[in-house]
């Protein structure tokens, strides 16, 4: 099992998701769940595209933090 971050973005009118460990595979959808069913398929399919090319599936190394700021 591999396992990936995402990143979710909300746009004007809709949701973009990217994963920083998976350069070029993203996915879009008119809601977050929607966005991040649509994610879950591409990262599938990214992933096994690879496999079948026999390229290496990289490692997950991205992490991600909120900070807080005083204002």
């Amino acid at each position: 099992m591999y396992r990936f971050l995402i990143v979710i973005e909300k746009a004007n009118g809709n949701y973009s998701a990217y994963s920083p460990d998976l350069p070029g595979c993203v996915a879009t959808g008119k809601t977050r769940e929607e966005t991040e069913r649509n994610m879950q398929e591409a990262v599938e399919m990214h992933v096994q595209g690879m496999l079948e090319d026999n390229l290496p599936i990289p490692a997950s190394e991205a992490i991600a933090e909120y900070i807080a700021v005083a204002a």
